[in-house]
């Protein structure tokens, strides 16, 4: 006989985020979001300075390009846009106060601001998963 834990949290136990809670995680996928853009900035930028060295160079870096090795890295920094730029809508919303409720009285029971945050939180990452999936159905038909 195995000694088995009841799960009595339900689906609210799976939206917890765990030991540190689901906006942990999104602040560090926010960040390691941000390093992707911007080295696909920096990588975009040189390779665009590549049209100085005439036609057959830019040429030769987008056949290089050309690959679905970087095809798939074309998808994953539309990702990476998506959810930053998302993200990055609802922690702007969040830090001017707004959806978020007044603040109250330090008074129990006390009210956390991240129980107000946490629809906030879901709903982004609905749209934020809907804009992947319709951009990831683009992606799949370019692939084609």
């Amino acid at each position: 006989m195995q000694n088995r834990l009841k799960n009595n949290l339900g689906i609210p136990g799976w939206l917890s985020g765990g030991r540190y809670g689901v906006e942990r995680y999104a602040y560090a996928l926010h960040r390691l979001s941000g390093l992707g853009i911007l080295a696909y900035f920096l990588l975009h930028i040189f390779v665009t300075g590549s049209r100085v060295g005439g036609p057959e160079k830019w040429e030769s870096w987008m056949a290089f390009f050309d690959t679905p090795f970087f095809k798939i890295g074309e998808f994953l920094v539309f990702l990476a846009f998506a959810y930053h730029g998302i993200n990055g809508i609802r922690l702007i919303l969040v830090e001017l106060g707004f959806l978020i409720g007044k603040p109250g009285l330090p008074a129990y029971p006390y009210h956390y601001s991240t129980l107000r945050q946490r629809p906030l939180f879901v709903a982004a990452m609905v749209i934020a998963a809907v804009l992947m999936i319709i951009g990831g159905a683009d992606f799949y038909h370019m692939m084609r």
